[in-house]
């Protein structure tokens, strides 16, 4: 879909809904449910190899090969060997150094993948399954520089746009202990075009499909968007379909997690059709140099090599990508636009939107931005918008300004933020795109735009900390709590530190000095370096916010569940009025919420701390009879409701009196409205 079409019509004009789809699409790195392609491209099977297909997986979540598949000609003969999820999910890549040969012109990858894997399950490995996509084939196993004879079966997973995955399961000398490092050695080929079965297996329209499935690998545009998309380098993943819930954006999101802190080089060669050179080179979400070496004859047979590399210490909480294209460069603020001839034209639009929301990111985020945002034009103008890193790779046509400052909100907060951690950068982006939407349309349509997503993170949280894990922060799988739940968190944070308590955090964050977490069985590695910035703001500002970090950030405790018990106002002297308003939270997770007292003239508000499972009695002198309370404004998410409310009327306040106020009296409860949430 364009980027224009990409949000709803409620809050079109923000990069935090305009995103909200796309980004889905890109941070998730899952493909939305409702796409197919025109006609499947034929899939290079292992030669001569039976291929086992079915679409149905274990209750349990096991998936069962029976038989050996396909053996390639460099690949040992071996019985298929069944391989356990728990094995799967023990298989931590450390590290990976990838030889990468393209040949766009007959859609050829050929890879060579240096291995560090580690054992982080609690059984020894006897053998490591490895997978790549289907469209590939594996040639040549090494482990610690010995060939090693594999299986080879291929599984239903649609973690690939073919909707199946070629799994070696390559055995070991001797089985690998927990905790422990093995280096492999695998090279594997094939050719990549565009493939949506995954998608066709649900009926979705072809012209939709190869709109969200456009990986390839093609002379004017190769896109390979990684795990979610296209397995174009070795993974271990749990098999998952389709229409299983979320378990396939979730085993995603995991593969993210476990692979966040490795280290990946890519030595990148691209042999292209005479007078035909790439021009831009983009690998996990960085753009990089390309050094052409045309040949020397002007003989339209002879191929040229363009050559590129890569080298990160920590991935981050990215699917590696690459893509490699022919397209035109247009330096704008902060950004670096490579266009297709026909949306050079709107170059500019991009450029003036840029233009708009560069100081409203430098006063919230910093002067410069840490790195330089790259968009990259894709092929069709229905293509689906993907970003990762501080790449966002969309149809570069001419939209709206509104929706263009949107969408540069929020793909620009991705160049300011950069982070390993999810939560960090996916969070901060979401919240400066509705922080601009206040800034533009005001309060009340922001907040509007955050209850649009609670409904879903409240479905996603565990009614207690001991009916489900949850997601503390820093090792969130899923968009709703690296997104939802940050956005929401950094907007209560501005109220309980200031904008300009916020701000200077933001400013001072340094992402090279944050790391990714060590993600060990039962670890609980911290929220990294930002939260100790905001515990140092919260410090300065003489709050303890140790209960904040505690049930919102450290740990996933759920939402607060608050209601109004009940309002007491009574008649105090001079006219003024003392109301007490008994508060409840029957969550556990502690809230620092506003509570206001309207009157016919006037309006008062206090903040009130509310613990988990815990009862406020909370006292306000107003200048007036009240006529209604208010608990919370929408800041903080809930259980049910973002807002409650409590209209008084005369017969339950009393009359107005001038004496001195009488003693409390126990008036009956008035019943608590929750507002229906916003629309």
């Amino acid at each position: 879909m364009k980027v224009s079409l990409a949000v709803s019509a409620a809050a079109a004009c923000t990069i935090a809904v305009v995103l909200a789809s796309l980004s889905c699409t890109a941070q998730s790195a899952a493909p939305a449910t409702e796409s197919t392609q025109p006609a499947q491209a034929p899939q290079q099977k292992p030669a001569g190899g039976k291929v086992i297909f079915s679409r149905s997986i274990g209750e349990s979540g096991e998936t069962t090969q029976t038989g050996p598949a396909a053996k390639a000609p460099a690949i040992g003969t071996a019985d298929a060997l069944v391989v356990s999820d728990s094995d799967r999910r023990a298989v931590a890549i450390t590290a990976m150094d990838l030889d990468v040969r393209l040949r766009p012109a007959d859609r050829q990858l050929a890879v060579r993948a240096q291995l560090t894997v580690r054992n982080d399950g609690s059984a020894p490995l006897a053998r490591l399954p490895l997978q790549i996509s289907s469209a590939l084939s594996w040639e040549r196993v090494r482990v610690e520089g010995r060939d090693a004879p594999v299986a080879v079966a291929t599984l239903n997973s649609d973690t690939d746009h073919t909707g199946q995955l070629h799994e070696a399961a390559i055995p070991l000398a001797a089985p690998l202990q927990p905790g422990a490092s093995t280096r492999l050695d695998v090279t594997y080929s094939g050719v990549i075009a565009l493939s949506a079965q995954r998608l066709i297996a649900l009926g979705t329209p072809n012209d939709v499909a190869v709109r969200s499935d456009w990986d390839e690998i093609s002379v004017p545009f190769t896109g390979l968007r990684g795990f979610g998309n296209v397995v174009w380098y070795p993974v271990s993943s749990v098999p998952v379909i389709l229409g299983d819930g979320a378990r396939l954006f979730n085993e995603v999101g995991e593969h993210k997690l476990r692979l966040s802190a490795a280290s990946v080089r890519v030595r990148l060669t691209v042999e292209f059709p005479y007078n035909q050179p790439p021009t831009v080179a983009v690998i996990d979400g960085v753009s990089v140099p390309i050094a052409i070496a045309s040949p020397g004859s002007l003989d339209p047979e002879a191929n040229g090599v363009a050559t590129a590399s890569f080298e990160m210490n920590e991935v981050g909480f990215e699917a590696p990508s690459l893509f490699v294209a022919q397209r035109k460069a247009h330096t704008g603020p902060n950004f670096t636009a490579w266009t297709l001839p026909e949306n050079e034209i709107a170059v500019q639009a991009w450029s003036d939107a840029a233009n708009t929301v560069t100081p409203f990111l430098a006063d919230w985020l910093g002067k410069t931005p840490r790195t330089q945002l790259t968009l990259l034009d894709l092929p069709d103008p229905e293509d689906a918008p993907f970003e990762t890193g501080s790449l966002l790779a969309a149809s570069l046509h001419e939209s709206g300004k509104e929706q263009l400052e949107g969408a540069m909100v929020h793909a620009l907060a991705h160049a300011w933020m950069p982070s390993p951690r999810a939560w960090v950068t996916e969070g901060v982006a979401s919240f400066m795109g509705t922080l601009w939407i206040e800034k533009r349309r005001g309060r009340d349509t922001a907040l509007e735009a955050l209850e649009s997503t609670r409904s879903a993170l409240a479905l996603e949280e565990p009614s207690s900390p001991g009916e489900g894990a949850g997601q503390p922060l820093a090792v969130a799988i899923a968009p709703v709590y690296y997104r939802t739940k940050a956005s929401y968190i950094f907007w209560m944070l501005r109220d309980l530190l200031g904008d300009d308590g916020l701000a200077q955090a933001f400013h001072d964050y340094a992402p090279l000095q944050d790391t990714a977490p060590a993600i060990a069985p039962n670890s609980r590695p911290s929220a990294g370096e930002l939260e100790d910035l905001l515990r140092k703001a919260a410090a300065t500002n003489n709050k303890d916010l140790g209960w904040f970090f505690a049930d919102w950030i450290d740990t996933d405790n759920g939402l607060p569940d608050l209601s109004i018990d009940s309002v007491i106002p009574q008649p105090a002297q001079t006219g003024t009025w003392l109301v007490g308003i008994n508060l409840s939270n029957a969550g556990y997770a502690a809230a620092d919420v506003p509570v206001t007292v309207r009157t016919g003239k006037t309006t008062s508000t206090d903040r009130v701390l509310i613990p988990a499972h815990g009862k406020v009695s909370h006292r306000m002198l107003v200048a007036a009879e009240p006529t209604q309370v208010q608990l919370n404004d929408g800041v903080t998410p809930e259980v049910q409701a973002d807002v409650h409310v409590k209209e008084l009327d005369r017969a339950s306040s009393g009359t107005p009196s001038t004496q001195q106020p009488a003693a409390p009296v126990n008036l009956p409860p008035i019943p608590d409205t929750a507002r229906t949430p916003r629309p």
